[in-house]
Order: structure tokens, then C-alpha cells, then sequence
């Protein structure tokens, strides 16, 4: 199973029965997920910095986790609630655990200390002093008496965990000891070391009694099997090994992994194996044959619309990466993924019986697909410019392009029978009412227009917003509608007189989808300020989780719940009653870092990547349509890389530009076609 987090997942753990992983991520969130199935359960939020380690109680009740933001915070495992903040750290939180009592936590940090808390009441009991760097990693022994610390001195501590008294200090190592785990029977410890080593210790008298050698890069992470038989190690060359712990031999190699692993832990039967990853993403393997159980994969791109089937038991998405992708909703699985848009696909729908899905695209092309099969039915062609909005009656289709145009066609034949003109801006958004007889669309020229959809005539310009309309929708009984901007407003018309009712204020940005409940009691919008809210009339409650623009929005039909996709690559399963995250569908990989001179790629002491990933430059035209400049920038935006012609066929599925291997930690582009006149495409 992989299950994609969104950012770089920094730690992970199984509960004691085996049915939920708990795991860490630079997104400053703790998510509790389903080991079986891969839903996520709950998202804890609360950190504010990277949360670097995580642990389950022994009862499984609650969860520890460890920050950059010098906290510890101890979790409701059930609930999600906050229980304690143990504050008393002056850096970073690398390590915590609980003792196999509950009673006490332990956590690890930069500050070089050891401390022993309360885990009731919070209260700092003890602080261990003695190493001279970073504390990495820190463990109970099994009866609780002893702890064991890890740190960048290069040495391994076991202490007094009554009197923090110094028992041990194991010497030997040749690098920072970055991981330290004590075995079942507490005779043993195990060392995940700088030098790409695995040392196992003679816990009483401190002798090495093996090193495991086979990683290709620093050892991240290590543990034992509940029967120490075996140990698990993870590392920066993005695998996961096991070995037999008496004889030091490698039993498997676990490969899947983009990114360096960060986490490995055994399961408590020992079937399993754990392990989260720079690449965003969690796996679940079988321990004893090395497979990965299950994938639960996703875009790889900006998701750009998604709907819910009539009866609510599947999703389907568009994305930036071309693909039209249909979903299970309840197991979060990918049931099909249709392909042959040639460009970002903006609008995805189901037709009401659920058998077709239609879909539009910066390739100009509205698709009509077999929702069963995945079979392409109809191409429909003939806007000039990119289709970024449409919708269907079934026997219809209405389209929305930067041409500045609506059309609507026939969704059996693909005929175009009507051609709607009127916007003098790129219409980013279309609907039917619910009985067909009028269209609505929305368009960067700030208007909203209303549409007979019989004739073609303009029945209302509806004006009041002052920048671009990004998305409209009718209200079910088709008496109002609703209009979302970039002027970061919502407005409310009446749709028989034009009259605005309402206007939502609360979003900090371009508002960029809206709908209504069935019901009509609520409307739900989504916005660049990455928030969703759902409005009544007097007030609105957000629900927060996606870490990047949020860009389309829908209900289900019982309006139970909300499905959201955003600009993070997700798409998100919501409980518009709680506002609880039900299902998380993605997939990641992980940028790669470019030298501040521009001159080197992908080389520093702790990454050595071989892959680098770009994102391509948009301008606004005045259709208020993005457009490529021809740019490839950093992922963040904040370099330039390359100029590439806009004729150029470029791999946006994946968006990276692959480096020969012998290059992997130093590429020199001043020796390159380009020459020196590299360092002149990249703006520092």
C-alpha cells in the first residue's frame, strides 16, 4: 500500500493491533490512517513546525509527536483532541516514546537533552545531560528501567530512566548515530548510523556484535522484529532492508521508494513493515516475501476538478497530468484512468445515470467516455482556444472556452448546435438549471449572464463582481444562483430578476468554485487561500487540510459529504456536517534542489537526487486564461532553469528532467550546450 501525505513524511508507527498507522510530515500535521484500506482516519493539527517523530501508547489511546516548533504534543488517538503540550525544549524534537506502562515519554533534540515526562499531567520529571550534539533518537527498554539516546557525537547512551543517572556510553561509531532501538528482551541495541552501517550492541556490556553492512546511504532508521530475529532498517539510497539479526546477513531489499526513508517499524505480529519517505508517501510491506501489499496511487499533477457519481459511490477527477481519473469513494482506490487529452484537463462530470463522464481540456476538446469501461465515446471539437468549463443534461453538453464562447452540442452525435456569444473575457465556468430551459456561465469579463438554451438569446447580464467570475452554479429549484471570483467573493442572485441577494466575504483569495447543497441550505466555495467553506445565510464554517490552492468543489447527492481537489495534487473526501478529512486520494514525488549559482544540480551533504523537478511559467492573458511562457522554473517558482520553445513536447505527467546517473550529486551546466551562458536563465 502507498499512501500519499502531501509532504515529506518524516516518521511513522504502527498501533499495537496492527489496524492504524500513525505518521509524521513537513506539512506540521500528525494523520492517523487505516492500515488495511489507507483512509485517513483523522488529521491532527496543532504543530506548527515539521513534526519529526510520532509513537502510539502501548494501549493505543493515544499518540505522542515530536516538532520543530521545540514541542511535544500528546494526542486522543479516538478523537484527535490535544491533550498536553510538554514544552521545555529550546530546539527541535527528533525522538519520543512512550514506556510500555504509558506513563512516562521520553523525547530527544537538537539541544543535546534528554527529557522524561509525566505523560498524565505533563510534567517534566527529568533532564538527561551528557551528550555534546543533536539527540536523534531515544527508546524505553521493554521493562521500562532503562533509556537508550542516539546523537550526533557519534555515540549510543543507555541511562537510569529512575535516576537519569549515565549506565553506558557505547563508543565506536564512526559518524552520527541517527536512529537507536533497544530489542524485545532488552539484551541487544541497534544503531542506524552516518557511515551507512547498521551496528547491533551488547546492551549490559556495550561490545559491537555486528555491523550490517548494504546501504548505499546514511541508515535513517532501524528497529527489531517483536521475536528480534530480524531488524529493519531504512536509509537515504530510498531503501528498506532486512536483516537476520544473529548472523548480520541482508534477507530483503525493499525497493519502491523515490525518496530517502525516513521511518521503518515492524508491525506487533511481525507480517509487516512501515516505512514513510521524503516522497510524501507511506508504505505498507508484506515482511516476509518484500512486496508491497497494496498502491493506492494517484495525479501527478495539480487536480483541477472532481464530482461525485449520482449515487455517491464513485469520484471522478481532472488534472494537470491529462488523465481523467474515476475512484472508489469509500476504499479511495482508482478504478480507471482515461486517457487521450493531449493537455490540462479543467472540468470533469458524470451524466446523471452515472454510465458517461465528459470531460474538457486545455487541448481545446470536450470527451465524452464509457464510465464503465474507460472507452473514449465522442471527441467534441471546435472551440479555438482552451474548453475550461462545462455541462451536461445528458442529451446535451454545454462548453465554456478562452475563446471567449459557450457552446452547446449534442452529447450523442457531437454535434454543435448552438453557439452562445456575448463575453468579451474567457468563460471559465458554464451550468444548466436543474430543467434544462436556461445556461448560466461566468467569465473574466467579471459578468455573470443567464442564457435561453433553446434559442441562444441573453435573457441577464448579472454585473456587481469586480474581477474575473471563475465559477457558477444554479440552486436546485433554479431561483438562484451563485457566483464565485477572483475578487475573493461569493454573490447570490436571484436568477429570474438579476438582483443580487447576498455577497460572501471571508476568503483571502480568488474564489474558485462554488455549489449548492441539494437541499439548497448551503452553499460550498473554494479558494486560492486554500480553505473550503460552507455558507447558510448568516454565517459559514471552513474546513481546512488542503496545502495548496483548493480549485473545485462538489456535493454528494445526500449532501453528506464534499469532495474538494486542489492544486496539492489531491483530492479530498470531506463530512460536511464535521468537517473531518473521510479520504485522501493522491500520489507524489519529490523535488529535487538546484545550487544557489545555478551552476550545480541536485547536490548537498543530505540529498543526492538524480531527478529534478520544474514547474512551467504561466502569465494571465487578457481572457484571464494562464498561459506557458516557455520557462521551466524550480518548484517553488522561485528560479529559472531552462527556456524551452512552446512547440516543445515536454512530459508534464511527471514534470522532471532526468540526469545521467554518473552526474547524480553534481551536474555542471557551464559544460553543457548551453555553456556558461547557463547561469544567465537562472535569477537567484
Amino acid at each position: 500500500m502507498t499512501v500519499g501525505v502531501g509532504s515529506s513524511v518524516k516518521a511513522v508507527a504502527f498501533s499495537s493491533d496492527n489496524r492504524l498507522i500513525v505518521s509524521g510530515s513537513d506539512d506540521k500535521s500528525v494523520r492517523v490512517w487505516d492500515a488495511s484500506t489507507g483512509e485517513t482516519l483523522k488529521v491532527l493539527k496543532g504543530h506548527t513546525e515539521y513534526v519529526l517523530s510520532v509513537a502510539f501508547s502501548s494501549n493505543d489511546s493515544r499518540i505522542v509527536s515530536g516538532s520543530a516548533d521545540t514541542s511535544v504534543r500528546v494526542w486522543d488517538a479516538s478523537t484527535g483532541e490535544a491533550l498536553k503540550v510538554l514544552e521545555g525544549h529550546t530546539r527541535h524534537v527528533w525522538s519520543v516514546a512512550f514506556s510500555s506502562d504509558d506513563s512516562r515519554i521520553i523525547s530527544g533534540s537538537l539541544d543535546k537533552s534528554v527529557r522524561v515526562w509525566d505523560a498524565s499531567t505533563g510534567e517534566m520529571l527529568k533532564v538527561l545531560e551528557g551528550h555534546t550534539d543533536h539527540v536523534s533518537s531515544v527508546a524505553f527498554s521493554s521493562d521500562d528501567s532503562r533509556i537508550v539516546s542516539g546523537s550526533f557525537d557519534k555515540s549510543v547512551r543507555v541511562w537510569d530512566a529512575s535516576t537519569g543517572e549515565t549506565l553506558k556510553v557505547l563508543e565506536g561509531h564512526d559518524g552520527y548515530v541517527w536512529s537507536v532501538a533497544f530489542s524485545s528482551d532488552d539484551s541487544r541495541i541497534v544503531s542506524g548510523l552516518f557511515n551507512k552501517s547498521v551496528r547491533v550492541w551488547d546492551a549490559s556490556t556495550g561490545e559491537t556484535l555486528k555491523v550490517l553492512v548494504g546501504h548505499t546511504g546514511y541508515v535513517r532508521s532501524v528497529a527489531f522484529s517483536s521475536d528480534d530475529s530480524r531488524i529493519v532498517s531504512g536509509s537515504v539510497d530510498k531503501s528498506v532492508r532486512v536483516w537476520d539479526a544473529s548472523t548480520g546477513k541482508t534477507l530483503k531489499v525493499l525497493k519502491g521508494h523515490t525518496g530517502y526513508v525516513c521511518s521503518v517499524a515492524f508491525s506487533s505480529d511481525d507480517s509487516r513493515i512501515v516505512s514513510g519517505s521524503d516522497d510524501k508517501s507511506v508504505r505498507v510491506w508484506d515482511a516476509s516475501v518484500g512486496k508491497m501489499l497494496e498502491a493506492l496511487e494517484g495525479h501527478t499533477d495539480d487536480v483541477i476538478s472532481v464530482a461525485f457519481s449520482s449515487d455517491d459511490s464513485r469520484i471522478v477527477s481532472g488534472s494537470d497530468d491529462k488523465s481523467v481519473r474515476v475512484w472508489d469513494a469509500s476504499t479511495g482506490k482508482t478504478l480507471k484512468v482515461l486517457k487521450g487529452h493531449t493537455d490540462y484537463v479543467r472540468s470533469v462530470a458524470f451524466s446523471s445515470d452515472d454510465s458517461r463522464i465528459v470531460s474538457g481540456s486545455d487541448d481545446k476538446s470536450v470527451r465524452v467516455w464509457d464510465a464503465s469501461v474507460g472507452k473514449m465515446l465522442k471527441a467534441l471539437e471546435g472551440h479555438t482556444d482552451d474548453v475550461i468549463s462545462f455541462s451536461s443534461d445528458d442529451s446535451h453538453v454545454v462548453s465554456g472556452s478562452a475563446d471567449k464562447s459557450v457552446r452547446v452540442w449534442d452529447a450523442l452525435t457531437g454535434e454543435t448546435l448552438k453557439v452562445l456569444e456575448g463575453h468579451s473575457g474567457g468563460v471559465w465556468s458554464v451550468a444548466f438549471s436543474s430543467d434544462d430551459s436556461r445556461i448560466v456561465s461566468g467569465s473574466f469579463d467579471k459578468s455573470v449572464r443567464v442564457w435561453d438554451a433553446s434559442t441562444g438569446e441573453t435573457l441577464k447580464v448579472l454585473e456587481g463582481h469586480s474581477g474575473g467570475v471563475l465559477s457558477v452554479a444554479f440552486s436546485s429549484n433554479d431561483s438562484r444562483i451563485v457566483s464565485g471570483s477572483a475578487d475573493k467573493s461569493l454573490r447570490v442572485w436571484d436568477a429570474s430578476t438579476g438582483e443580487t441577494l447576498k455577497v460572501l466575504e471571508g476568503h483571502t483569495n480568488t474564489v474558485r468554485a462554488v455549489a449548492f447543497s441539494n437541499d439548497d441550505s448551503r452553499i460550498v466555495s473554494a479558494s486560492f487561500d486554500k480553505s473550503v467553506r460552507v455558507w447558510d445565510a448568516s454565517t459559514g464554517e471552513m474546513l481546512k487540510g488542503h496545502t495548496d490552492y483548493v480549485r473545485s468543489v462538489a456535493f454528494s447527492s445526500d449532501d453528506s459529504r464534499i469532495v474538494s481537489g486542489s492544486k496539492d495534487k489531491s483530492v479530498r473526501v470531506w463530512d460536511a456536517s464535521t468537517s473531518n478529512t473521510l479520504k485522501m486520494l493522491n500520489a507524489y514525488t519529490e523535488p529535487a534542489a538546484f545550487s544557489v549559482d545555478g551552476r550545480h544540480a541536485a547536490a548537498d551533504s543530505k540529498h543526492l537526487w538524480t531527478s529534478l523537478r520544474y514547474v512551467r511559467q504561466k502569465t494571465v492573458d487578457s481572457s484571464g486564461y494562464h498561459r506557458h511562457t516557455g520557462w521551466l522554473l524550480s518548484p517553488q517558482g522561485e528560479h529559472h532553469l531552462m527556456f524551452v520553445p512552446l512547440t516543445a513536447e515536454l512530459p508534464d505527467s511527471s514534470n522532471i528532467l532526468t540526469l545521467p546517473q554518473s552526474y547524480a550529486a553534481s551536474v555542471d551546466f557551464t559544460s553543457s550546450t548551453l555553456g556558461s551562458e547557463w547561469c544567465n536563465c537562472f535569477s537567484s
